[in-house]
């Protein structure tokens, strides 16, 4: 197997900082990148010669509609190479995993899954290993892996507990590490996807971003000041306690009207299960809902006020500059979008500003990526938590 990569650079807390800044922000202008971190121009200089040097970072041909004329002679902007390290990102499901390889810039090049057969410990790491193997064929330089699943992750290496999967305390990365030779970083999988558009999506540049997900489960994360908000509830299962109507349906899940009983697409197929005795799927339902069918719809349309009303809580009390809906589940909003409006514009002062909702369909490869970034940061971030 690939031994651990040479590319794993040792980068100074500078290096670092200009880094970051060209990954997520640029391509941009030397005297750009200087006023954004403050550096005089020698200081710059004596930090991205290394960077260069490495292949880590390129000047950007002059003539080309990056570059930018100043006074005197024009500045080449700066930009990452994106194919100069490639990352694995791993989704892991109840009955799958699910495998990306993406570039630098956690661009998607490759994918390929395996079904699990056994929750075991190691037959998971066993059938990442092999995704692993078959990826470094094609992509030998492979710089490290990063995974997202569902439950409590500490240290970035150790799943303290996956309800789905039967874990606790599991050192997963030290695991992987040991089969592949490639560092590897853990962590909730919400968590993860929270950090990848943070970094290279729909939050990328935005000082407060919020992110909500839909689907077997639901999801929050916050971004505050340009990190993820870091909490004791992270992993553990948000919603459950989120009350969005008190007269709400009681289901398996959640409390009696909460955002899990009324939103997730477990609770959503029991609730038409359970009045009509039909076992039908997901998109079922929502096209059942959307020709009118009565139950279907009633139930379609609950979801929807409460997706609006815990939208529009979160714009309440976290004023995030945009929110993101991803998640398996966001068909509901294309069903009932007209719904959620409502719901939203019902718990909003009349002259707030409008809620900045921005939705996102996300499969698990999606989600595997959100594994990859990970190993970015690590790559960038050093040992650091990956909170920047």
């Amino acid at each position: 197997m690939t031994a651990r990569a040479a590319s794993w650079l040792p980068l100074s807390p500078g290096e670092r900082s200009v880094a970051i800044e060209v990954l997520t922000h640029g391509p941009l202008s030397r005297s750009d990148i200087a006023r954004r971190l403050d550096l005089s121009a020698g200081s710059l200089t004596r930090l991205t010669k290394p960077l260069i040097e490495s292949g880590l970072l390129v000047e950007v041909a002059e003539g080309s509609a990056l570059s930018e004329a100043r006074q005197g002679r024009p500045s080449q902007p700066l930009d990452i190479v994106a194919e100069s390290r490639t990352f694995v990102g791993f989704k892991v499901t109840e009955d799958m995993v699910y495998g990306v390889v993406t570039t630098l810039r956690s661009d998607i090049v490759a994918r390929h899954d395996l079904p699990l057969s056994s929750h075991d410990p190691q037959h998971v790491v066993d059938v990442m290993r092999a995704v692993t193997q078959e990826f470094a064929r094609d992509f030998p330089g492979l710089a490290g892996i990063g995974i997202g699943l569902g439950g409590r992750a500490s240290d970035r290496s150790v799943v303290d507990e996956s309800a789905f999967l039967g874990w606790h305390d599991v050192p997963l990365a030290r695991l992987l590490e040991e089969s592949t030779g490639l560092p590897v970083v853990v962590e909730n999988d919400v968590n993860a996807l929270v950090e990848a558009e943070s970094w290279f999506g729909a939050g990328r540049g935005l000082d407060r971003f919020a992110v909500l997900t839909i689907g077997a489960g639901l999801g929050y994360g916050l971004v505050s000041g340009g990190r993820r908000v870091v909490t004791a509830e992270d992993g553990r299962g948000v919603g459950r306690f989120w009350i969005v109507n008190p007269n709400g349906p009681l289901t398996p899940e959640g409390e009696r009207g909460s955002a899990i009983s009324l939103l997730t697409i477990p609770s959503i197929r029991y609730q038409v299960r359970a009045a009509t005795g039909r076992d039908v799927s997901y998109d079922e339902v929502l096209a059942l809902a959307a020709e009118g069918e009565p139950m279907a719809a009633r139930v379609i349309d609950e979801a929807a006020r409460a997706l609006g009303t815990l939208v529009a809580q979160i714009a309440n009390f976290a004023m995030p500059e945009k929110i993101l809906l991803a998640g398996e589940g966001v068909g509901l909003v294309d069903v009932a979008g007209p719904v959620v409006e409502q719901a939203v514009l019902a718990n909003r002062h009349p002259q707030a500003d409008p809620v900045n909702l921005e939705t996102k369909v996300s499969d698990f490869h999606d989600w595997a990526r959100g594994g990859a970034v990970l190993a970015i940061q690590v790559l960038v971030l050093g040992s650091g938590p990956v909170t920047a």
